[in-house]
């Protein structure tokens, strides 16, 4: 998948953590959360270390798991509470932002699937109904294969886009 989805889902989730916060928190929160977002697809390092993709520590492998997302929640539910904000709601908005990635690839067309169960399991799944394609890697972006890719994220994502975008209210004072 590119990554238009997964930056759709991590700007609709800054944009509801942030709901009528002035401009500069709802951007900052939505890129925050965009970023845990995308924080799976770190593991395209492994193609330049080396480590075949199928392998646990491949892409789409360990980082596209539940527990990867619960670790990467459980930490910054610490770090919310060391900075005197709720650990709860930032953990489950983590939570929400990296777990989603490996269902959101888990969608997709092609690929080897997603390790969304590991360490318990290696094996890698795909959901039931894929209506997403799957998108080329690096240069291949850039073909139309990718634009295809782009604009279909940008259709099946649009009402994130949306919501995350759309002005946000000013409340008026009595």
């Amino acid at each position: 998948m590119a990554s238009i989805g997964h930056v759709a889902v991590g700007m609709a989730l800054g944009r509801f953590e942030a709901g009528a916060a002035p401009w500069r928190r709802r951007l900052a929160m939505m890129a925050f959360l965009s970023l845990l977002a995308l924080l799976p697809d770190a593991d395209v390092v492994a193609f330049a270390l080396r480590i075949p993709y199928a392998a646990p520590w491949g892409h789409r492998g360990a980082s596209h798991s539940f527990v990867f997302a619960g670790m990467v929640a459980l930490a910054v539910a610490g770090l919310a509470r060391w900075k005197g904000e709720s650990g709860t709601r930032w953990g489950l908005l983590a939570l929400i932002a990296v777990g989603s990635h490996g269902i959101l690839d888990a969608l997709t067309d092609g690929g080897l699937g997603a390790a969304l169960y590991w360490p318990f399991s290696n094996a890698r799944v795909f959901a039931p109904v894929r209506p997403l394609p799957v998108s080329p890697i690096g240069a291949g972006m850039l073909s139309a294969r990718g634009l295809y890719v782009s604009l279909v994220e940008l259709l099946v994502f649009l009402p994130a886009w949306a919501y995350a975008l759309w002005p946000a209210r000013k409340t008026r004072s009595p």
